[in-house]
């Protein structure tokens, strides 16, 4: 390995520990599925830093469509950049992302939702580069969700399979609440943890705060910012336009 190409490795390895693409504006996801026959398109941006050095998407593609009931399909193609702090900025195609969320319990009353979304992540981007892993990455979850007036919260998580040279497997986990404050207007808030994703790593705690801005019944503007609270000196940010299509509201 050339020196060059190692503090691109190392931002690789940062950006794909911590953009764990889950549920926009959010890292932490929830089991609720794309309504059958709808479609989830989004235009987003993304922002990672440690230090002098930088990461991200810019921009990436996602969408999500309610294939079955309780069935949502999910597709991630990010454009991704990296740059090391003593290093050249490297921009271009990044791991692509396929998932499949499922709800098998519907809430009720007295009962909260549950369902799992697994993600598969595809090794098309350069590693050498800093653009991507370098490995078929996956990652197996379990998220809960309840709403209570005009409160919803939601959390879970599950255990990432990430092969390579000097990286570990590791456990994710996190938890979410956010209030719909106006007509247009939802705030939230979310702490996640993830267990050491690399040999010479450590343990992490995440806090974030985004807010959710509908524009119209198919326009939304989504937006996150935070850091790490411990483990590493990392913040991070996301950015994205929203459009919902589908018959009906």
């Amino acid at each position: 390995m050339t020196f060059r190409a190692r503090p691109l490795l190392s931002l690789a390895s940062l950006l794909l520990a911590l953009a764990v693409r889950a549920g926009p504006p959010y890292t932490t996801d929830d089991p609720e599925p794309v309504p059958l026959h709808h479609w989830e398109l989004y235009l987003s941006g993304t922002r990672t830093t440690e230090g002098g050095d930088r990461s991200g998407d810019a921009p990436h593609f996602e969408s999500n469509y309610g294939a079955a009931p309780g069935l949502q399909l999910h597709l991630i193609v990010p454009l991704g950049y990296a740059n090391p702090e003593n290093g050249t900025t490297t921009w271009g195609l990044g791991d692509v992302e396929l998932g499949a969320k499922y709800r098998f319990v519907e809430e009720t009353e007295g009962r909260p939702q549950v369902g799992t979304f697994p993600l598969v992540e595809l090794p098309s981007g350069d590693a050498s580069r800093g653009l991507g892993s370098g490995h078929v990455r996956a990652f197996l979850p379990v998220w809960v969700q309840k709403s209570f007036g005009a409160w919803t919260t939601y959390g879970g998580g599950g255990y990432w399979i990430n092969p390579g040279p000097g990286n570990r497997n590791y456990w994710f986990a996190g938890w979410q609440a956010q209030v719909h404050a106006t007509r247009f207007l939802s705030p939230g808030v979310e702490v996640y943890y993830q267990s050491p994703s690399t040999e010479l790593g450590g343990s992490e705690v995440h806090f974030n705060a985004g807010l959710i801005l509908d524009l119209g019944e198919k326009s939304h503007v989504l937006l996150s910012a935070g850091r790490a609270v411990h483990g590493c000196d990392c913040t991070h940010a996301y950015a994205a336009y929203l459009l919902t299509l589908g018959p009906g509201p």
